[in-house]
């Protein structure tokens, strides 16, 4: 087994377990926290700003990583289709600004990766991992009404398919 392989199966046992601590559910219809966080390019975004507008909200646990770049790139290829619904999507670990920047510059996210560097609005999402002192963001999707109301839930999801999961339910919320 080579060390790539062996970082692949750490990776994705680390992110078992971390799925596995759960906090207190947000239920359909319940008001979306509101936050206030910086993007990659130390732009705030507040909740209340996309008023009116769908609002998509994906949790990931770690810039570069396999899984994680896996979905940031399917919601890439799809974000013109997301624009098109007239909603918005954003991406949210606990990593920093810069760490976000290189991430998105990388693989040409032409989206906001929000910066919630110590796990606040992850923790208000119930999204917040905490295994043995490592935080992060567990891989959780939220669609948010334009009235700010949650109106889909995704837990654990599979990066390779669930920006066309968003996509499919996003036309028949709006509908």
């Amino acid at each position: 087994m080579n060390i790539q392989s062996i970082n692949k199966l750490f990776c994705t046992l680390l992110l078992l377990v971390l799925s596995l601590t759960t906090n207190a559910a947000l239920e359909l219809g319940d008001e979306a926290p509101k936050f206030s966080l910086e993007d990659q390019n130390s732009l705030s975004h507040q909740l209340e700003d996309y008023r009116g507008k769908w609002v998509v909200l994906y949790f990931y646990p770690k810039d570069d990583t396999p899984g994680c770049t896996t979905q940031a790139c399917d919601f890439r290829d799809a974000v013109k289709r997301i624009i098109a619904s007239k909603s918005v999507v954003f991406g949210i670990s606990l990593d920093s600004v810069a760490s976000h920047k290189k991430f998105s510059e990388k693989n040409n996210l032409p989206f906001s990766l929000l910066s919630d560097n110590k796990g606040k609005v992850a923790k208000q999402y119930n999204s917040l991992s905490n295994f043995l002192g490592y935080k992060s963001a567990k891989r959780n999707t939220f669609i948010i009404s334009p009235e700010g109301k949650i109106a889909k839930i995704y837990l654990s999801v599979d990066p390779k398919t669930h920006s066309e999961m968003v996509l499919s339910d996003l036309s028949i919320l709006q509908n």
